[in-house]
């Protein structure tokens, strides 16, 4: 009898169960996130944290955007909120994202890191310390190095790291420099990481 096959991101998964998502992006994001987010249950059993590099002083529009187009909760993350399952949370602009002990937000004005405010590197740094093993961290498009610390760290505390396909991002700056700083779990185009993100939901329910 041959033996199953499995996908990379099928592999990746077998045996683990996981408690949250961060994805971060930068230059492109928006239309790669928009590719992988929609479509995902709104029971998803898990939350989702979703820093997206943007220009200063200018407010965010990106939960509107997504609550369009996604049947999950999408809403802009606040101060001392309690991270739900079923529910997409973006970064505010302006604000530096953090993931406390309590499992809950907390926004801080620290100087921009790598130039930006939200940086892709807190809130993913933050989230390895809670969630341990049980983090998914994905970093997709993005013309700098914020992030790669970051995921790297995510990496370093057990949890899964994917990072989108250098060749296919619309720029390869960010996921490649997280390649050069960690190797990844796995590196993917952007389809395969919309299948991973239903794996877990998968994964999760069947727990």
């Amino acid at each position: 009898m041959n033996a199953p096959s499995y996908s990379p991101e099928q592999a990746a998964l077998e045996g683990r169960a996981f408690e949250a998502v961060v994805i971060g992006a930068s230059a492109g994001g928006v239309a790669a996130l928009l590719e992988i987010l929609p479509g995902l249950p709104a029971d998803a059993p898990l939350p989702i944290v979703v820093v997206v590099h943007m220009m200063p002083n200018r407010p965010s529009h990106l939960a509107e955007v997504f609550a369009q187009r996604m049947a999950m909760a999408v809403v802009e993350a606040q101060d001392k909120q309690p991270l739900e399952a079923g529910t997409v949370y973006f970064a505010p602009s302006g604000y530096h994202l953090s993931v406390e002990s309590e499992r809950c937000f907390s926004l801080s004005c620290e100087p921009p890191h790598l130039f930006s405010r939200p940086a892709i590197d807190f809130v993913m740094a933050s989230a390895a310390d809670v969630y341990g093993p049980a983090l998914v961290g994905v970093l997709l498009t993005g013309a700098n190095h914020d992030g790669a610390a970051g995921l790297a760290a995510i990496g370093e505390a057990g949890g899964l790291t994917v990072v989108q396909d250098p060749g296919e991002a619309q720029v390869g700056v960010m996921p490649r420099e997280a390649i050069r700083q960690r190797a990844p779990d796995l590196i993917l185009p952007l389809r395969d990481i919309r299948h991973l993100l239903a794996a877990l939901e998968t994964t999760l329910e069947k727990r």
